[in-house]
């Protein structure tokens, strides 16, 4: 039984990367794993993805470009307020503007550089560098 998808999803991803592998394939494949990965993606942490059904939570297919130093879920989710994303690059990035943090926002998910641009706040949900 799992209790954060996201977690496990973003474990097996910095795992595979660790090995050396050029493909990973993550279940369950939820919505916002997807969106995860897209802004994965867009910053070139990840190559191309792909959703495939099978009957039982469906399966992302991930192709790896070996470009993750570390990815991880960040729990308990904390709220964070759009003044405060200093603080939380200090703490979980190993460099300003160096890596991603990813939060949830009442406009979707997103990457905390485009929260910054539209002046919004949310909840941290994981950070890669």
């Amino acid at each position: 039984m799992q209790t954060d998808p996201l977690n496990d999803a973003l474990v097996k991803i910095h795992n595979a990367e660790q090995a050396g592998k050029f493909s990973v394939n993550v279940t369950p494949a939820s919505k916002l794993l997807g969106n995860v990965l897209e802004i994965m993606q867009k910053a070139g942490y990840v190559g191309e993805y792909e959703r495939e059904e099978n009957g039982r939570g469906g399966v992302y297919h991930i192709q790896l470009r070996g470009a993750i130093n570390r990815c991880a879920a960040i729990k308990p989710r904390q709220s964070v307020k759009r003044q405060d994303f200093e603080n939380w690059e200090s703490r979980f990035l190993p460099a300003q503007d160096f890596g991603l943090l990813i939060l949830s926002t009442s406009t979707g998910v997103m990457n905390h550089f485009d929260a910054k641009d539209a002046r919004i706040g949310g909840k941290l949900l994981a950070y890669v560098y």
